[in-house]
């Protein structure tokens, strides 16, 4: 090994003001130097040589950033942000593809049925996804990270939020594709919108005093139910929740169940706290 990290700069090291990008090649380099490592244990303090070695320590045994991880603090996220984010179950392959193969399957009975007035399956499976991706992302019942998040550095309420965002964009990004791929109802494909808006933020809200398991339950239940009464009534035309007035409807419970969400945002500040 032809070259050393000068005294000067193992003197830096050893009382931790050694900066980037020194600090980086001091690190690698001192690991597999022994003459190094025998020169900073002259030079430096032991108590502030102890510390710089748990510093080193725990970058080692810090796990490497994946690939969206990755790309997250490169677009400049926190890095505490990125990693919940990264971490979060609803943006893990398998769901993912669970997603992708519910999709498809809607799609491919939307041009089974093409003589029918509109993709019934699609509209009907379409509005659950995001509430039930939201529903994966949060809780101590479906998160294995959960315990990493309630001790996290942000309110429960934005850490919610930052989750339920990704997860939304996620969810609606592959809605929008499958929608793309349907056979041509026009501006019918789009009817899954307001009712998915609607259904994830009564789930939300209702998250806070339900939990983040029993809340999107109920809410996908009363969605089936919903569906059926108005199968029940529609005598073979457009379902109630997928016409104009229908719309205005899921308009109008995604406006209330956003303002609910907002006025009990503390609760699950209080939910964190119990449930840990």
């Amino acid at each position: 090994m032809t070259w050393h990290v000068s005294e000067e700069d193992l003197r830096a090291y050893a009382r931790g003001e050694l900066a980037p990008p020194v600090l980086w090649s001091a690190d690698t380099h001192v690991t597999a130097c022994a003459r190094c490592r025998a020169v900073l244990a002259e030079v430096g303090d032991p108590v502030a040589l102890d510390a710089a070695w748990e510093r080193l320590d725990a970058k080692l045994d810090a796990p490497r950033p994946g690939f969206f991880e990755g790309l997250l603090l490169r677009l400049g996220v926190a890095g505490h942000t990125a990693r919940l984010l990264a971490a979060t179950p609803a943006l893990r392959g398998s769901w993912l593809g669970a997603v992708v193969a519910v999709l498809m399957m809607s799609v491919v009975a939307a041009y089974a049925g093409r003589t029918t007035a509109s993709p019934t399956l699609f509209l009907a499976l379409a509005p659950l996804l995001p509430l039930a991706g939201v529903a994966l992302s949060y809780g101590p019942a479906l998160d294995p990270t959960y315990e990493m998040a309630v001790v996290s550095p942000m309110h429960g309420f934005r850490l919610l939020m930052i989750r339920t965002v990704a997860v939304i964009v996620a969810s609606l990004g592959l809605d929008g594709l499958a929608t793309l791929a349907l056979p041509g109802y026009g501006l019918r494909a789009l009817a899954w919108l307001l009712p998915a808006l609607a259904l994830t933020t009564t789930g939300l809200a209702l998250s806070a005093r339900l939990g983040p398991v029993l809340a999107p339950s109920v809410v996908g239940g009363g969605w089936a139910l919903l569906l059926v009464a108005a199968h029940a009534s529609a005598d073979g035309g457009t379902l109630a929740p997928f016409t104009a007035a229908g719309q205005g409807v899921a308009a109008a419970v995604a406006a209330l169940a956003a303002a609910l969400l907002f006025l009990v945002r503390d609760r699950f500040d209080l939910f964190n706290g119990s449930a840990a």
